[in-house]
């Protein structure tokens, strides 16, 4: 019996975890003020990268104290820059669950080779972060965009605490609420909820991850690219947009424009609202199918931005080759592009439901998966 595709079919079949689909009302056009052909060092190229640190600020609530840069190389880059600049004053706990976590572990024992305990949990659960000591330095994810597993409201960390936090906090930032009075070193990049370009990272620190830079010089030697002090005090400028390498200010331009959109939705609260009402859809299609479940165990952990999908029925002999079988389906009817699980994780599906996508796309996308799968399964 012919199984018979949707009628509706999702506007928008981007639901890839990065780069992620633009805002609704992108258009191109909006770009054309940007200062192209100028330096970044000129009045308009410095104007327009503090104004994305400030709109950064505004719409994150991040604290006036904090300091806030545009860096290169991505969050990647943000991250590796305050692990190389901040790492080995004292003892560090390294936190992971996912592919991205893991790596920053790796960095720690292989290349810093620090006094370090690796905390690992396998996808789709979480460490236990009641055993979490912060009088060490802690480094971690907040949501882990290759397992869909996030830290949860319960998480404390403490306000007396002694060592640093060092959060990767590139799919959360802009659809959860981070809690910056916690957090020492926080970083992530444009291209994902807000659906900005690649290769620029924001780099935040607090007054107590300013005091470790001005107060501590790590054992190995840094290239210029990870310096953010000279003669013992913090680089001032990098902080107010003087960048240091050369930005792409068609790039800023685009991140200008997604901040202005991320306000005109309701600033933060609106952004969670939206990625929130996302997942929603999904959550709803989980516990009506009794073939597909989430990846991440507890629901407490469940990420709101890279939803992480597996196939649960026992008539799957190979996983990996039906999730496939799966994803293709559906990008070549364009209904949904770049959802196969990360080539690390488990087979599956992750599905981006961060504030650019629109609820009524997932929706239209979830029929068509539905389809998808009763198509492969009797194949």
């Amino acid at each position: 019996m012919a199984i018979t595709p949707p009628a509706e079919r999702p506007k928008n079949p981007r639901f890839s975890s990065g780069p992620c689909a633009k805002p609704p009302t992108y258009d191109l056009a909006q770009l054309s003020g940007a200062p192209l052909g100028r330096s970044h060092r000129a009045a308009p190229g410095k104007a327009k990268l503090l104004e994305a640190i400030e709109t950064t600020r505004d719409v994150l609530g991040i604290p006036a104290d904090y300091k806030i840069a545009i860096v290169p190389a991505s969050d990647t880059g943000a991250y590796e820059m305050a692990m190389w600049t901040m790492l080995g004053e004292r003892h560090v706990e390294m936190l992971a669950w996912e592919s991205f976590g893991a790596g920053w572990v790796t960095d720690a024992l292989k290349q810093l080779k620090i006094d370090a305990t690796e905390k690992i949990a396998p996808y789709g659960e979480i460490v236990d972060l009641a055993g979490v000591n912060f009088d060490n330095d802690v480094c971690f994810t907040y949501n882990g965009t290759t397992s869909g597993v996030r830290v949860p409201a319960s998480f404390d960390i403490p306000a007396d605490r002694k060592g640093l936090t060092l959060c990767d906090a590139t799919s959360a930032a802009f659809a959860m609420d981070l809690p910056w009075d916690r957090l020492d070193v926080t970083t992530f990049s444009w291209q994902k909820v807000l659906g900005g370009e690649a290769a620029h990272g924001m780099l935040i620190l607090s007054p107590r991850a300013v005091e470790r830079l001005e107060s501590y010089t790590p054992p190995w030697p840094l290239p210029k690219i990870f310096r953010l002090t000279k003669g013992g005090k913090l680089i001032e400028g990098i902080f107010k947009g003087e960048t240091i390498n050369t930005p792409s200010m068609l790039c800023v331009e685009d991140y200008l424009f997604a901040l202005e959109w991320a306000k005109s939705v309701g600033g933060l609260e609106g952004m969670i609202a939206r990625a929130d009402a996302n997942t929603g859809a999904i959550t709803a299609f989980v516990e009506t199918h009794d073939w597909i479940d989430f990846l991440a165990v507890d629901p407490a952990t469940r990420s709101n931005t890279s939803v992480c999908l597996k196939f649960t029925d026992d008539r799957i002999t190979d996983g990996a080759a039906f999730a496939k079988a799966v994803a293709k389906r559906l990008a070549d009817e364009d209904v949904a592009l770049d959802i196969g699980a990360y080539r690390d994780a488990p087979a599956g599906l992750r599905i981006w439901c961060g504030a650019t996508v629109e609820t009524s796309d997932i929706e239209a996308m979830l029929p068509w998966l539905d389809y998808a799968f009763n198509t492969e399964i009797n194949t």
